[in-house]
């Protein structure tokens, strides 16, 4: 199991970038008087159909030829139903995908949101054909990095280089920091 939930995020990103998303939308939304963490994650990709649905949390499907097993959904899964929480996925062809994990955020075994702020950095940099909007709520407060509205700022310049990279983890973890105050759960 990923140790992480950030990690999660990244794997199922990952399996968005994949299936060809243009557009993957990230929302991270912590909310400690409802003692809940939510994660959703959708994207504008191919989709999956009803078979494929039913079979993605079974960690020997996998629709990758380069391995014979899938384990990132189905950890993702177990990881918030093991705190008491619920997962889903909703998806139809052609139109997209949306995994939705929801965590008691109080519960003993709920694993820690981890380096979210590098994790979408990760993303952002790495995949630079793919558009991220990244929500991030803590306690009613939020903020949300949008690479669309970066990419009308920056014209060509990519966000590999060196100073926008830069600028952009920063971004991420001031305004995290100025959401929750630095809570680390």
């Amino acid at each position: 199991m990923l140790p992480e939930i950030s990690l999660n995020i990244l794997d199922v990103a990952e399996n968005s970038t994949r299936a060809k998303a243009t557009l993957v939308s990230i929302l991270v939304e912590a909310d400690t008087a409802g003692d809940l963490l939510k994660v959703v994650i959708g994207d504008n990709g191919c989709g999956m159909t009803k078979e494929q649905i039913d079979h993605v949390t079974d960690p020997f499907f996998t629709t990758r030829t380069t391995r014979k097993v899938g384990l990132g959904v189905p950890f993702f899964k177990y990881a918030a139903e093991s705190t008491g929480g619920s997962f889903s996925i909703e998806s139809q062809p052609g139109t997209g995908t949306t995994v939705t994990a929801v965590f008691v955020l109080s519960h003993i075994d709920r694993m820690p949101l981890g380096d979210i702020s590098s994790t979408i950095h990760t993303l952002i940099v790495y995949h630079p054909d793919t558009d991220f909007c990244y929500t991030y709520r803590y306690n009613g407060r939020e903020f949300t990095l949008d690479t669309r509205q970066f990419r009308e700022i920056l014209g060509d310049v990519p966000f590999d280089t060196p100073e926008v990279s830069a600028y952009i983890m920063d971004y991420l973890t001031e305004n995290k920091t100025d959401t929750d105050n630095g809570a680390v759960y």
